[in-house]
């Protein structure tokens, strides 16, 4: 989270891929169940759940509305219970990146 502690005070885009062990119908349906307490975290504008090329590979792309409310949520139970819930395999890949601006509010 060195990274965070430097980006800028607007708006955050954070890029998550994992690998998961699930099956695809039961991960998204794990990521539906947990859906509410998403949508329920301050400062998040938007959480798109991605599937990448590989097989078992996944992402969520979170956009949040401060760099403070990306480090709350990093601390939460709910973060925290992200590895167990979708049967991680290997540690994520996380990148972070200032929005300069935004085509459509």
């Amino acid at each position: 989270m060195e990274k965070v502690s430097k980006m800028n005070k607007g708006m955050i885009m954070q890029v998550i891929r994992l690998k998961s062990d699930l099956p695809e119908e039961e991960l998204l349906e794990k990521a539906k169940e947990r859906e509410p307490q998403f949508q329920a975290i301050p400062g998040l504008l938007q959480k798109y759940y991605v599937k990448m090329d590989q097989a078992g590979h996944y992402g969520g792309i979170y956009i949040w509305d401060s760099i403070e409310s990306l480090k709350s949520f990093g601390q939460s139970e709910l973060a925290a219970s992200i590895p167990k819930a979708y049967q991680v395999v290997s540690a994520p890949e996380i990148e972070m990146l200032d929005v300069l601006f935004q085509l459509r509010n």
